[in-house]
């Protein structure tokens, strides 16, 4: 078997934990006055809290309005909106496809990371109770980079100790389809609105996921 490792994406791959992070930016965005929707919420999939905040500044031309300090609480703030959406969260949360694609790959002896830019990835992985199914989790902290650039993804091979070339990783954004390829690995597109690089093997859902059928 030529794979040796997959990378996961969390938010909308693992889990649909995607909506509660637009729900949290637009409790923001309402309580500033700004516009925000589900089609700008598409920008920030795999960007990271900050840059995310500076997206939904500039779709309201107030990108400048405000000082690092005052940017910085206002992330604090959403993190704070977010946390408390995802309070309840269980394993039933977990997508469909997940569980059995993590087993078969666990089973034929491959290794899995999570590569997410959510300092809040740990605390939600023990809430759907599989933070021990993986061997490397990404610490947002120490990414410098957003997604398609493919920091994230090339740590996550290095701390795997696995060569990119033998990594498959899998997104539902755009960007993430970007830095995985950027990284040197395969990928599998979740439901993907492709804008540019198509991923290596798109599917409509996770519910899709096919280890035997995926995985060289």
């Amino acid at each position: 078997m030529k794979t040796k490792a997959i990378i996961f994406d969390l938010d909308g791959v693992i889990t649909d934990s995607a909506k509660y992070h637009f729900e949290a930016w637009k409790e923001l965005a309402d309580r500033l006055g700004y516009k925000f929707d589900e089609d700008d919420n598409e920008r920030l999939k795999g960007v990271s809290r900050m840059d995310s905040l500076n997206i939904i500044l500039e779709i309201n031309n107030a990108l400048d309005a405000f000082t690092l300090e005052e940017k910085e609480a206002m992330c604090t703030e959403k993190n704070d909106n977010y946390v408390k959406l995802i309070s309840k969260v269980t394993p039933e949360d977990i997508l469909p496809g997940i569980a059995k694609f993590m087993a078969d790959a666990k089973a034929a002896g491959l290794r899995l990371a999570v590569a997410s830019v959510s300092k809040n990835a740990p605390a939600l992985l023990t809430s759907l109770g599989i933070i021990d199914e993986f061997d490397y989790i990404a610490d947002a902290r120490k990414i410098s980079k957003s997604k398609p650039d493919p920091e994230i993804f090339t740590v996550c091979a290095e701390s795997l100790g696995i060569e990119p070339e033998y990594c498959v990783g899998v997104e539902d954004s755009q960007a993430g389809i970007e830095a995985i390829h950027a990284a040197g690995m395969k990928s599998i597109g979740i439901n993907v609105t492709v804008t540019s690089i198509a991923p290596d093997l798109p599917l409509g859902s996770t519910a899709e996921l096919d280890f035997a059928a995926m995985v060289d």
